[in-house]
């Protein structure tokens, strides 16, 4: 029996590989996710939803993803043999597939990721041209790109803490792009999804470490620098 060909085999006169939707994209999920993790991940569990979920074999988003968990970044050569480096690395993955959600993008990839006893969900939807957004995080809708710099900050449902935080970026010379907050019901906790043009100061974000009702703060640079 023939072995099956792979889009990372075929090679032509104007591009090596798969359309960046099934490639690129696809790695810069996985490396905004992991970013949220805060750590190289021990265990995930990878599911393609619509359109990835037919195609994710054939067009190799399988060892894209796995390569982006890796913290490959999209021009690696090693992409290729991702699944073999995982291995190296004791990273254990389960691929599941999901063909019909309706409500979802088409090429939308949810990542379950764990590393000791820290655990995330990141939805992520591939948009083309290796153009992605995070949706949610942990059932928080997110709707950031990874292309900014980004700041997630976990806080108590107060009075005025969007704009005292907003203030705060603004006095670090920072430009909010967009920003984006989330809570799951009055008064609890709520989740804030900050894209800025420029970096944010480590004293900065130690200094919003420091406040007695923000609980957690992520800080993710553009991913692709």
């Amino acid at each position: 029996m023939a072995e099956k060909s792979s889009v990372f085999d075929m090679i032509g006169p104007i591009m090596i590989g798969p359309s960046s939707s099934h490639t690129a994209g696809v790695v810069r999920i996985a490396r905004a996710a992991i970013r949220v993790l805060g750590t190289a991940p021990e265990e995930a569990i990878i599911t393609f939803y619509n359109s990835f979920a037919q195609t994710y074999e054939g067009h190799g988003s399988d060892r894209a993803i796995v390569a982006g968990l890796l913290d490959f970044k999209t021009d690696d050569k090693r992409i290729k043999e991702a699944f073999d480096h995982a291995k190296e690395r004791g990273l254990k993955y389960t691929f599941r597939s999901v063909g019909n959600a309706s409500t979802m993008h088409p090429n939308t990839i949810k990542l379950n990721l764990k590393a000791g006893d820290r655990q995330v969900e990141v939805i992520g939807q591939s948009r083309g041209g290796g153009v992605i957004k995070i949706v949610e995080v942990d059932g928080f809708t997110a709707n950031f790109s990874a292309n900014l710099h980004t700041l997630i900050i976990d806080a108590d449902d107060v009075k005025g803490s969007i704009a005292f935080i907003a203030t705060v970026i603004a006095q670090d010379d920072c430009n909010i792009a967009t920003m984006n907050v989330s809570r799951k019901g009055r008064n609890e906790m709520a989740r804030q999804f900050i894209e800025m043009d420029s970096g944010i100061k480590p004293i900065t974000l130690e200094y919003l470490k420091q406040l007695s009702w923000v609980k957690h703060v992520i800080y993710i640079p553009n991913i692709d620098l």
